[in-house]
């Protein structure tokens, strides 16, 4: 195939995030759910900026030294359609709060003060917790040529103009301490809440801060800076090495956009950038609140404006015997967050305490804050297990969370393992070996998404619960690999039959699985597959899809974000269709479907279809093998692909469409739960 197409993940990235923003536009919605929704939009391009602008950058500037690797002229075409589609959906987004959330909160006798002064009811309130409270962690630094200051990544600070009695001018940064204190001040006058933020009590009261002078403008601003991407973890080979030369060579935390509020005078602007080093980021005019990705705390309580809530479903067990023995009978499959996280945190618990269990082994990615899990485990190494785990100390943004738990676990006896340099361990995988009449019974959990109780009540995920031992032997043989802590190369390959591991068979695995597909349909037999991703990026299983479209393959993806492919060309993807789901719930999941001619084969895992995950990563898919779980799974996927309230089709230009409803409207989420509910 000659110069297939692909979206540019970037853009592609972008457009997945105004799907957000649509949903705080859905008025079908709750209006703290839409307002919730503006939250995620604000965090998520917090994290385009942190994430994946400087790659851009850095692709850009290699490109102007090496045109053999990057081609500069793309990259600058990539920022400025990535400017565009920010700049038209900030508008978006303040179109929504103004002129439809903040009415709709008004009609529910909420006041939320937006670009307005305080009202005068407030004003004592407001006064008396700035002097009791806000005060104290207020440090503001005067602008200088020998001003050595260096502004927090996201973190909020006003520009305040200054003029002493000679009307000289002073220039002073002062912080807003919203990581300190609540972003937000409510108090209920005459029956009516109003909310005011932090940033409007300490504008009202700079007087209080700054005596005995003239108090001019009052600027916002926020600078947001290179998260440090390991890039090994995003491309490969030369192209890798040449990006994190690019990289090594900026300040830590080097600012790639900072956001100021539009009134700011072009002088200002100006000599901030000299200051503070800003002359690379991308300056971007905002409005005069910035962290929107507070809104997620609203201090609201009328649960008339939110989601109406689905009561967890306990999967039916008895409690009369131990998890690992019901295991032993028959697999399991918990559906979070339909289903409780219970019988996951059960699953530690009792293997934590059982005299049986002789050793434990879990992959830890992304740990909750406060791991009912990680205690188990250390419970069970004062139990008198071993107890062996692997801790991904690279995983972006949780790496000081997941080093304070593999310390104290360490502490505690654990034998903590760690994944070697630029190769994250993303598999989500635990094995628990118990003696039983004098020899060793396996029982172990696989899953698509982290063993974390707090992310399991909003992620969408499944994990299954077996004692497939031929399953679980391998799971044992990647254990004892990563306890190597090499990378694999093809002198210390494992011969994996039943998971597909990446850095081992994944990949190839893939491949064969969509050639079988190809070969039944150029033999004029049924051939599908239905895959269901976050984020499609690989080229080379994109062109085996695009072979198998071209093959007669029918193919469905449901693809959450990022998504390279282009689906609907004539000639080339007219056989494959793409939908996304953008709901209550985030979906995570990863499922993929093979027809096999009718005798469908079913897996399910850690690993999208992104260059990370297939060659800088240990993932883990699996097959689903249990009868009745593989009908429960493709019954899911069947419910998700007859979305039609919140799935979207994406078309051949990355435009979202609307399906149409040939019956009933359903919203696949709802209908899940419903489901899920006849069969536990």
């Amino acid at each position: 195939m000659i110069d297939p197409p692909y979206f540019n993940r970037d853009i592609s990235w972008l457009t997945f995030n105004r799907r957000v923003l649509e949903e705080a536009a859905n008025e079908r919605m709750p209006v703290m759910e839409r307002i919730r929704f503006l939250s995620i939009f604000s965090s998520n391009l917090d994290e385009f900026y942190r994430v994946r602008f400087p790659v851009i950058k850095a692709l850009k500037k290699i490109g102007e030294k090496n045109s053999e690797h990057a081609d500069p002229g793309e990259q600058e075409s990539v920022i400025k359609q990535a400017n565009n589609l920010i700049f038209e959906q900030q508008t978006h987004f303040g179109q929504l709060l103004t002129q439809k959330l903040i009415p709709a909160l008004s009609e529910n006798k909420i006041n939320l003060v937006y670009n307005n002064t305080l009202p005068e009811a407030l004003t004592g309130e407001t006064t008396a917790y700035f002097l009791s409270e806000v005060l104290a962690f207020l440090q503001p630094v005067y602008i200088a040529e020998d001003t050595a200051f260096f502004p927090e990544n996201n973190k909020l600070y006003f520009l305040v103009q200054l003029y002493d009695g000679v009307q000289q001018e002073k220039l002073v940064l002062l912080n807003i301490p919203s990581d300190h204190l609540p972003r937000f001040f409510s108090s209920v006058v005459d029956g009516v809440q109003h909310v005011c933020f932090l940033d409007d009590i300490i504008r009202a009261n700079l007087s209080k801060i700054f005596r005995d002078v003239t108090i001019g403008g009052c600027y916002s601003i926020k600078i947001t800076r290179d998260a440090e991407l390991d890039l090994k973890d995003e491309y490969s080979g030369e192209l890798s090495e040449q990006i994190e030369k690019q990289l090594q060579k900026r300040d830590k935390g080097l600012a790639t956009r900072f956001l100021y509020q539009a009134e700011m005078p072009l002088r200002m602007l100006q000599m901030l950038n000299e200051h503070l080093g800003l002359q690379n980021a991308n300056a971007v005019e905002g409005g005069q609140y910035h962290n929107l990705k507070d809104f997620y705390g609203l201090p609201v309580n009328n649960k008339a404006l939110f989601y109406n809530k689905w009561p967890e479903l306990p999967l039916k067990l008895t409690e009369n015997e131990l998890l690992a023995d019901i295991i032993s009978r028959n697999d399991l499959l918990v559906n979070t967050p339909y289903q409780s996280y219970d019988t996951i945190l059960r699953f530690f618990n009792e293997a934590a305490v059982n005299p049986a269990v002789e050793e434990i082994n879990v992959t830890l990615y992304r740990v909750a804050s406060d791991s009912k899990i990680v205690n188990a485990l250390i419970s069970a190494v004062k139990n008198g297990k071993t107890v062996k785990v692997v801790i991904e100390l690279k995983a972006r943004f949780d790496e000081e969370n997941n080093l304070k738990w593999a310390k104290k676990m360490k502490n505690a006896g654990v034998q903590i393992i760690y994944s070697v340099t630029a190769l994250k361990v993303h598999a989500k995988i635990a094995l628990v070996k118990t003696r039983c009449n004098n020899r060793l019974i396996y029982t172990g959990l696989l899953a698509t998404g982290n063993f974390n109780e707090g992310t399991a009540r909003f992620y969408t995920d499944h994990i299954l619960l077996t004692a497939n031992h031929k399953l679980l032997r391998e799971v044992e043989l990647l254990f004892i690999f990563l306890a190597k802590r090499e990378k694999p190369t093809p002198y210390n390959q494992i011969d994996f039959n039943e998971l597909l591991v990446a850095g081992f068979n994944l990949h190839k695995r893939f491949i064969d699985l969509i050639d079988r597909e190809i070969d039944l349909a150029k033999n004029g037999h049924p051939a599908s597959i239905t895959i269901k991703l976050n984020n499609l990026e690989e080229w080379v299983l994109i062109d085996k899809l695009y072979e198998a479209s071209m093959a007669g393959v029918k193919i469905r993806m449901i693809v959450r974000s990022i998504c390279c492919l282009v689906p609907g060309l004539p000639g080339l993807s007219e056989n494959i269709c793409i939908k996304r789901i953008v709901d209550r719930y985030l979906e995570h999941g990863r499922i993929f479907i093979f027809g096999n001619g009718g005798n469908a084969e079913v897996f399910m895992g850690s690993a999208d279809w992104m260059n990370r995950n297939i060659y800088h990563r240990i993932e883990v898919c699996f097959p689903v093998e249990d009868s009745s779980i593989k009908k429960q799974v493709t019954d899911l996927i069947e419910i998700q692909w007859s979305d039609t309230e919140q799935a979207v089709i994406i078309d051949d230009q990355l435009n979202q469409v609307k399906p149409v409803a040939d019956g009933e409207p359903l919203a696949s989420q709802e209908g899940i739960y419903q489901y899920l509910k006849t069969i536990v």
